[in-house]
């Protein structure tokens, strides 16, 4: 049985229920088609509604200087953690990868530029902000067995790679992300040394211009899938998109490496990836497009979407369409999808790791810890950091926050420490940060 109610309103009462009634719904209709479908009503859209215009600033370039760490002198974590070195002697330690058995691997790798640290110089006056020159192209193996917080094993387990990246144990199998393949090669946990040579999988586009060269790979949750990212060759195609065939992507494959399709495209340097727990759905960080201003355009953290289109390089952060583009596939820019989280302009917004541990507090668990590199693009030092980004019922659920501080020494100077990047989760639930540019591993433990 049903009761009806009447309710009479003046007519300003009216016209004020209406607009408000428009509001809501207008506003609804947004997070809608930003997200794919409807939201969770206990969640929200992480997102800049009110972006800078493009060239509001002057594009700039700062790059960042890296002094390396005084002795005693280390990053910063919130009240109730610990901070600890925990290796070095590493030669660019730039992702980490830990398998089932808590072995971690190293990949060491960096930019091959060999005229650019004094291009830099000469152009800035500073040294370059990254290790450049030679790769290590080497996978190295650490294992604390007793978890003291002290390797007692730090050694090569594989060398004669190709700006290695991501790594992922499946079966007995360690497939390695080269930059221009993908790599199988047989293993079992708890190896020490791999001598076999590795089967080519699949061959993957590597160089370009702003050489994107980091290559990672994730499997899905049942693993009969493995993503692979791979970053644009430019910073808005500016040589042409014949150039950019197979790039600014995510691909999928078997694990066989056949089997190739795009899963979502228009992601300008999409590197870290990672499962959400709670939902088992694909979310990336993504390093956005420079020289447009100090405020654009954001990194961002987002939401995978089957078949997705972000945006590059015709338009960034939705249906913001690059001036520099002007006028060029409209069809593009309509559809671009909102990422979720916004991240912050010229971050280089690069690690990521779902937080799947006990041992931090509550508010953690289930959330991503986000690397941020730093980057050159800013009049002011922005990223060079670890951020939190809560999440409840598989969903964004509040700001980014700062959780690893302390490696910008000074900032009038664009001085640094070092340089965060590769984040990982031990199954202790400690907490890794790489500094690739310091040449360092740091342990973050919650105090008990």
């Amino acid at each position: 049985m049903r009761t009806r109610f009447t309710i009479r309103l003046s007519a300003p009462a009216i016209l004020a229920v209406g607009l408000c009634s428009l509001v809501f719904l207008q506003a609804c209709d947004q997070r809608v088609k930003s997200s794919g479908g409807p939201t969770d009503t206990a969640s929200y859209k992480l997102v800049n509604d009110s972006l800078p215009a493009p060239y509001a600033t002057k594009s700039v370039k700062n790059y960042s200087k890296v002094i390396g760490w005084p002795e005693g002198k280390k990053p910063v974590a919130p009240a109730g953690f610990t901070v600890s070195l925990f290796a070095k002697g590493l030669q660019n330690p730039r992702w980490l990868y830990v398998v089932s058995n808590g072995d971690i691997l190293v990949a060491e790798a960096n930019t091959e530029s060999r005229g650019l640290k004094k291009i830099t110089e000469k152009v800035t006056g500073k040294a370059e902000s990254q290790n450049t020159g030679e790769s290590a192209n080497r996978i190295s193996l650490l294992r604390d067995k007793n978890n003291d917080g002290i390797p007692e094993l730090q050694q090569v387990l594989l060398f004669g790679l190709k700006q290695p990246f991501g790594m992922l144990v499946l079966g007995n199998s360690l497939y390695v992300a080269n930059t221009d393949a993908l790599v199988q090669y047989p293993y079992q946990p708890g190896q020490t040394q791999i001598k076999a040579e590795g089967k080519k999988l699949l061959e993957l586009p590597a160089g370009g211009y702003n050489n994107h060269w980091t290559r990672n790979i994730i499997a899905n949750a049942d693993h009969t899938k493995i993503f692979i990212s791979v970053g644009s060759a430019s910073n808005i195609a500016e040589h042409g998109m014949e150039n950019e065939i197979r790039r600014a992507n995510i691909m999928e494959v078997n694990p066989d490496g056949t089997g190739e399709r795009i899963l979502a495209s228009g992601l300008r340097n999409p590197v870290g990836m990672g499962l959400n727990p709670s939902t088992s759905e694909l979310w990336t960080v993504v390093n956005e497009r420079d020289e447009l201003g100090d405020d654009l355009v954001p990194d961002y953290l987002t939401q995978v979407r089957e078949g997705g289109f972000y945006g590059w390089p015709y338009a960034y952060f939705g249906a913001n369409e690059d001036p520099r583009l002007k006028g060029q596939k409209r069809d593009l820019v309509i559809k671009t999808i909102k990422p979720d989280v916004d991240l912050g302009a010229h971050t280089a917004s690069l690690g990521l790791a779902f937080y799947t541990g006990k041992s931090f507090p509550a508010k953690y668990r289930g959330g991503a810890f986000i690397g941020q590199h730093g980057s050159w693009n800013r009049s002011e030092l922005s990223g060079y950091k670890v951020v939190f980004v809560p999440f409840q019922n598989g969903r964004p659920s509040g700001e980014p926050e700062d959780f690893l501080t302390g490696f910008i020494a000074d900032a009038s100077k664009s001085e640094v420490y070092g340089r965060p990047v590769g984040v990982a989760v031990l199954p202790d639930g400690a907490l890794l940060v790489a500094d690739d540019a310091s040449n360092v591993i740091w342990k973050i433990q919650a105090e008990h």
